[in-house]
């Protein structure tokens, strides 16, 4: 009796050990009643805050809606420069991050993400009629201008793989001072995600916008939501959580306000692994 007493002591033991091992940071933070810290930056429309740091914004919408059907209602918005984000996370300061982050192999090297819950291509925005007739990154390279775009953002990137010096690319905090610094002439061209530029030029006089198509295919990104690589069991309940959401039409009636349409909802080939080592 006292040799079974021992074994159920020991076993019981071993999995309540096993359970704390699984727990990560955040479900161990919903467990003592936290609510989940939900970051993300003045991107719109991706993501962006109302009033008192209401999370707007479809990759927001999405995020908030997915985290409802895993039972979790209780969130704290957490707004910050982009350039922040990552640090943020994982210096344990939020939990999520959303704001349209594109998956992309750089990323996947210091966060996890979750499966894509869309598809981008990115877009520029310049002076009305586009005088110098710039559509690519290989026009800016041969034009010899300066190109401003966001710190953080993708098209650093890209530029930078396409051959623009870096003198040529002035990174600032966000979209309002990439479209700043083109209205002032302190920059050619602005570069940016199609939805940001498509958007700021609907808004802004005297600005116009690229074609997105313009660009190479491989240029166009998928977007997902980023976790503590110790949350790997709340990422996979949260990829759980999708399938017969994304792309639902209870979700794209939700996000159309904020131009996400049916041509962005990410394929069935679609997949989080893919993008990290081809993104």
């Amino acid at each position: 009796m006292k040799s079974k007493l021992l074994g159920s002591i020991v076993s019981a033991t071993l999995a309540l050990t096993a359970s704390a091992t699984l727990a990560g940071p955040l479900e161990d933070r919903i467990a003592a009643g936290e609510p989940i810290r939900l970051g993300f930056a003045a991107a719109a429309p991706w993501a962006h805050p109302g009033e008192n740091n209401e999370p707007l914004g479809f990759v927001n919408q999405i995020t908030l809606d997915l985290l409802a059907r895993m039972g979790h209602t209780e969130i704290e918005p957490v707004v910050t420069d982009w350039a922040g984000l990552i640090p943020s996370l994982m210096a344990g300061r939020v939990d999520v991050i959303t704001g349209g982050m594109y998956i992309l192999g750089s990323r996947c090297a210091n966060i996890d993400f979750s499966e894509p819950i869309g598809q981008f291509g990115n877009a520029f925005i310049v002076p009305d009629g586009n005088p110098g007739g710039l559509q690519t990154y290989e026009d800016i390279k041969n034009a010899g201008v300066t190109m401003a775009a966001v710190a953080g953002y993708v098209n650093v990137e890209e530029a930078l793989k396409v051959g623009i010096p870096e003198s040529k690319i002035m990174q600032l905090p966000g979209t309002t001072e990439v479209l700043a610094a083109v209205k002032a002439g302190r920059a050619e061209i602005g570069a940016m995600t199609a939805v940001e530029a498509y958007d700021l030029a609907a808004k802004t006089d005297g600005i116009g916008h690229t074609d997105t198509n313009a660009l190479p295919q491989w240029t166009f990104n998928w977007v997902a939501v980023g976790f503590h690589p110790e949350d790997d069991q709340f990422r996979a309940d949260f990829n759980a959580a999708m399938p017969g959401y994304i792309g639902s039409d209870d979700m794209l009636s939700k996000v159309e306000q904020w131009d996400y349409l049916p041509s962005n909802v990410p394929g069935d080939d679609a997949s989080m692994e893919w993008a990290c080592a081809n993104r």
